[in-house]
């Protein structure tokens, strides 16, 4: 009985959301390891910890602001693929050109709160070595603003689609893109002047630029191939679709953004340590967000697997879709938890060979180690979620575990208790913990909710 059940989920679910899921983990590295290129790019200059620290610092800002435009776009997991779940590729279309007026409106937004937080970092006193490196930076990276929202617009029409691969190649070839102009910006080659971190910043806006053009022309490419229709989409906005989007993005992008807020917090408030914790911290954070980006990836896939079988009315397949992510993810961040306890020293190397770096970043993925699997699950069941047309409930458990719970205890033992920078990971980590197991929970109550609905209507069809 159990190896027919297992084989139905292999047959049903598992390789279909593996299918998916993969192209879109690939793509999620590849987001990822654009940053970690430019740490280990900067990481080689003459004042590695300090160039490191503002690196670190500027990048997280910046995606605490820039991550909430993306999160809006969020909204496009459901409609799209509900849409095409239902075989509805016109509507999916619509999503697309009101995704991309919604983009348009908020970029300059976020533009202008990146530039606000410049003052605020003064305020700080975060060491001026560090500042006078990580201000250029980030003014760097704000002119990616509107391009990464046009990115991620296209990103969430196409792999609601269940086209996944055109994602993946841009976020893989974009590393190339970056790395090339990282090695040509910071160090001065082929006649350019030698940048230093700004280099770096300048190089990851242009391989955003790029990233949005591949997927712009995938996408074109792929329409006029199948007759899709998308250059015959209607052009003017429709304002009722762009609050839909508004409405189901809102939760996601203040989840969103509150999850990155808190480490843009951590990162601040470790700052005040000194320019050795804070590269240690930038070490360990690119490390645990590495492995993060698998289930986000699974995450992604869960919300398209779910939101295209409640789109074609089968709960039972949404069902499947849903924990068939869930134990993906498990099964991957319970493997790096015992990863980053048995060679957290090796890991760290690869980084920075200096010391009291490797120290300090050791120390903190030891603390990381132990939050790996409920990352994972709070992550995937994040997506299943979103599928399901559920953006508030993760929002709301990440404002009162992150910022009432984790942040205040862990800023109480960094400081009060001297526990340094593994006080705010120890903090954040309890918060994690109960994250998890809480999301876990709240897709069982969705799940069965949306099941007995789908059972009450086929009662209701019979009589």
């Amino acid at each position: 009985m159990l190896r027919r059940l297992f084989s139905h989920y292999i047959a049903e679910e598992v390789r279909p959301m593996l299918g998916l899921a993969m192209p879109l983990v690939m793509a999620e590295l590849g987001w990822m390891t654009m940053g970690v290129v430019d740490t280990m790019m900067v990481g080689r200059l003459p004042d590695s910890a300090r160039a490191i620290g503002a690196v670190s610092l500027a990048g997280i800002l910046y995606i605490a602001v820039a991550i909430f435009g993306a999160g809006l776009m969020l909204g496009l997991d459901t409609l799209v693929s509900h849409s095409y779940g239902a075989g509805d590729v016109e509507d999916c279309h619509r999503s697309l050109v009101n995704g991309v007026y919604l983009s348009m409106g908020i970029a300059p937004v976020l533009m202008g709160i990146v530039r606000a937080v410049e003052p605020v970092l003064r305020a700080v006193k975060i060491e001026p070595s560090v500042l006078d490196q990580a201000i250029p930076y980030l003014r760097a990276l704000n002119w990616s603003t509107f391009p990464l929202l046009l990115f991620f617009v296209l990103r969430r029409y196409l792999q609601g689609m269940s086209l996944a691969k055109p994602v993946m190649f841009a976020l893989v070839s974009a590393n190339f893109v970056n790395l090339l102009g990282n090695w040509i910006l910071i160090w001065g080659h082929w006649g350019f002047p030698a940048m230093g971190t700004v280099g770096s910043g300048w190089s990851t806006c242009v391989a955003r630029v790029y990233m949005m053009g591949v997927l712009l022309v995938f996408s074109l490419y792929y329409s006029h191939r199948h007759e899709t229709g998308l250059r015959d989409a209607r052009r003017l906005p429709d304002f009722f679709r762009i609050w839909q989007l508004v409405e189901l993005g809102f939760p996601a992008a203040t989840q969103f953004g509150m999850e990155v807020a808190v480490f843009a917090v951590a990162t601040t408030l470790i700052g005040k340590l000194g320019a050795v914790p804070l590269a240690g911290h930038q070490i360990a954070l690119n490390t645990v967000s590495l492995t993060y980006m698998v289930p986000l990836g699974i995450s992604s896939a869960a919300a398209v697997r779910v939101g295209q079988a409640l789109g074609r009315r089968d709960s039972d397949a949404a069902s499947r879709a849903g924990w068939t992510a869930m134990a993906l993810g498990a099964s991957f961040m319970g493997s790096m938890g015992v990863l980053l306890l048995v060679a957290p020293r090796m890991i760290v190397r690869v980084y920075t060979p200096d010391l009291a770096v490797i120290e300090t970043a050791t120390g903190l993925l030891f603390v990381g180690a132990f939050f790996q699997l409920f990352d994972g699950l709070q992550t995937v069941a994040t997506g299943a979620l979103r599928g399901a047309g559920d953006t508030r409930t993760p929002m709301i458990c990440h404002l009162v575990f992150y910022w009432l719970l984790g942040l205040p205890v862990g800023a109480f033992l960094c400081f009060r208790w001297g526990w340094g920078a593994q006080g705010l990971w120890a903090g954040l980590c309890l918060a994690l913990i109960l994250i998890g197991c809480v999301l876990l929970y709240m897709w069982h109550r969705k799940e069965q909710s949306f099941m007995a609905r789908e059972a009450k209507m086929e009662v209701t069809a019979a009589t």
